[in-house]
């Protein structure tokens, strides 16, 4: 069914690339262009032919290009209305391309629109359904990854961890807070810990709440927690939601609440002599 089609782009490959790329340009955003070298568009650009032209040829090699094709366009930043159009576009340059050369004529036309709807409408969808699940799984693993950096504990000192948190504390990240802090203890063999929350906007009753299983958690494994980076705001706010704090020691500052935890492990800075 797809024979003249295939004939007709493995011969003029090359030409059919070239008048799709300058239509691509005029109709892309023009941030997308400036973001985009010409090198990757070009090269990118017949990359995406080749996967077009194999979809003709074998359906496994399409699938493993359009694969490969739909990761790397998601890496680059392409949307998807940029991949769809390029898909038409380029159907649009064949067909004006085979009318030209009289391949699609008055009496053929019907026939040969119905061909080129049997060929574009699957692919499309394919081409759709491939950056979807590429996009999808690229948007994971970068939730994974930056779950992973938002509660990280910080060994400063031997036998003293910090965990600096930054941002809103939902359910989901308290969890995540809890693990952290129960696996670091362990691996870093802390005695104290430092939950630094001077980068949390907002100390509710479900943060406080969170906190304090995150301490008592901490305490059952046998080491120290302390809640340093205490502003006056939320100082005020603790106390107007009458929040009991009292179970683990707290500072305004980091610094504060790193000399306390050096005492509480029988040590303390003291300054270099010569010093002033």
């Amino acid at each position: 069914m797809f024979t003249q089609i295939t004939d007709y782009i493995q011969s003029n490959k090359s030409d059919l690339t070239d008048v799709w790329m300058e239509r691509m340009k005029e109709e892309a955003d023009e941030k997308f262009i400036q973001v985009v070298s010409d090198q990757i568009f070009a090269k990118t650009s017949h990359e995406f032919v080749e996967m077009i032209a194999s979809n003709l040829r074998d359906s496994n090699e399409f699938s493993s290009r359009l694969e490969d094709f739909a990761e790397k366009v998601v890496r680059f930043g392409w949307p998807l209305t940029f991949v769809t159009s390029a898909l038409s576009t380029f159907a649009k340059v064949v067909y004006e391309g085979m009318k030209k050369d009289n391949l699609i004529k008055e009496e053929n036309h019907a026939e040969q629109v119905e061909i080129f709807d049997k060929w574009v409408t699957p692919m499309y969808n394919k081409v759709i359904s491939a950056y979807t699940e590429s996009w999808e799984r690229t948007v994971s693993l970068q939730k994974i990854a930056l779950q992973e950096l938002s509660a990280p504990l910080i060994p400063v000192f031997e036998k003293i961890s910090v965990m600096p948190l930054v941002g809103t504390i939902d359910t989901e990240r308290a969890r995540l807070i809890m693990e952290n802090l129960l696996n670091g203890v362990v691996k870093h063999r802390a005695e104290v810990v430092l939950i630094d929350i001077t980068g949390v906007p907002v100390v509710d009753t479900m943060v406080a709440h969170h906190i304090i299983q995150a301490a008592d958690a901490v305490r059952l494994v046998g080491a120290k927690c302390m809640l340093v980076g205490i502003r006056p705001e939320i100082a005020q706010t603790i106390v107007n939601l009458g929040i009991d704090l009292n179970q683990f020691s707290t500072n305004s500052t980091l610094r504060k609440g790193i000399e306390k935890a050096l005492e509480m492990t029988d040590r303390k800075i003291v300054s270099a002599e010569g010093s002033e």
